[in-house]
């Protein structure tokens, strides 16, 4: 079987459908669908080595992702892999665990397959490594940071909004005395959610408490170890905000472990709205970030990504994802523990 017999098939000329299988052109769905159902009906399996060899193009996309543990990145890798098969494409992982170095070794795994674009989903990465991207004219996307590099645009998630969405629904349930727990200082992401935070909080003319601002790591043992300090403090918060959803569990498990009620005594809010967070007692009240429009977005950013090594000067291309409140049972009315102490603070977060 060849491509000849596809073509015959499916009603249009090899070059149509050399074009749906290499995903070099744009073609019209229902056409691609034509194509797509030959390929199926014929039992025919391109050559992935001579197609590359006759693009000048892998068909494979490297997306790189901090924690595979943590369920908010299978989400965003299912629905990106799934994006990346409707358009005939195949997807290599590289997982970095925070890594610096583990980091390096998955962009030269990157270079090494000759991937024809990459989706770094992770907010931290050396400029040296993407300027290996830039200088080879592979594109680039990136999360949360925008590159002023060729070849690379962003898909950035409104942190800033999200976490003024999360404040303003705690103070419409009376809460004044809240606490924090931020992802890793080293993430510009997670320092981004906890600036909001403190402006959110002098904005409602409070005064940070820096003992009600601790530093976790995005996951649950951070969050967990993270909400004993704050309860450990002496006066209780009414209201807990969580830099992530598994940071918010962690605090949940620590609360219940000292007996006591969510949201009766203490609220709980997190961020990313991971499927878990639905299945919690309670559930948790957090902030929706649509994997599926992000991944959608960094996907056809690379698909189309070399028109940006085609402008002069650079091309700056960066989406904007807004997050949504999911608001569950894990929020309510502020407790009342009669008068109210703030205490003066830097807003920045203690090195602990």
């Amino acid at each position: 079987m060849n491509i000849s017999a596809v073509a015959k098939r499916a009603r249009v000329s090899t070059a149509t459908v050399s074009r749906v299988i290499n995903g070099t052109a744009i073609v019209s769905p229902e056409t691609a669908e034509r194509v797509r159902e030959a390929i199926e009906t014929l039992n025919f399996y391109p050559d992935s080595s001579a197609r590359t060899l006759g693009s000048g193009r892998s068909g494979l996309y490297g997306l790189i992702i901090s924690d595979i543990t943590n369920p908010y990145f299978p989400e965003l890798v299912k629905a990106f892999e799934d994006i990346a098969v409707e358009h005939g494409q195949d997807v290599l992982i590289a997982n970095t665990d925070y890594d610096p170095k583990r980091m390096e070794l998955c962009v030269i795994r990157m270079l090494q397959r000759k991937v024809d674009g990459v989706a770094i989903m992770t907010s931290e990465m050396d400029d040296r490594l993407i300027k290996k991207f830039s200088h080879r004219q592979i594109p680039t996307v990136f999360m949360d940071t925008p590159k002023e590099i060729r070849g690379v645009s962003t898909v950035r998630v409104d942190y800033a909004a999200g976490v003024k969405l999360a404040m303003e629904h705690l103070f419409s349930l009376n809460h004044r005395r809240i606490a924090f727990i931020s992802g890793p200082a080293a993430l510009s992401s997670a320092n981004v959610r906890a600036d909001a935070f403190i402006r959110s909080v002098r904005l409602h003319g409070l005064k940070v408490d820096p003992s009600l601002m601790q530093q976790g790591n995005h996951r649950v043992e951070g969050g967990h170890a993270a909400m004993l300090r704050i309860l450990r403090t002496g006066e209780l918060p009414t209201a807990v905000f969580a830099s992530n959803d598994l940071t918010a569990i962690g605090a949940m498990g620590a609360i219940h472990e000292r007996g006591i009620r969510i949201p009766g005594e203490i609220s709980v809010i997190g961020f990313d709205d991971i499927e878990l967070s639905a299945y919690t007692q309670p559930a948790l009240t957090t902030m929706h970030v649509p994997r599926r429009e992000l991944a959608a977005l960094a996907f056809m950013s690379l698909l189309h990504g070399r028109d940006l090594f085609a402008r002069q000067p650079a091309a700056k291309r960066e989406h904007v994802i807004k997050p949504k409140l999911v608001v569950r049972r894990s929020t309510g009315e502020a407790a009342k523990r009669g008068k109210i102490i703030v205490a003066q603070g830097t807003g920045k977060l203690p090195g602990n």
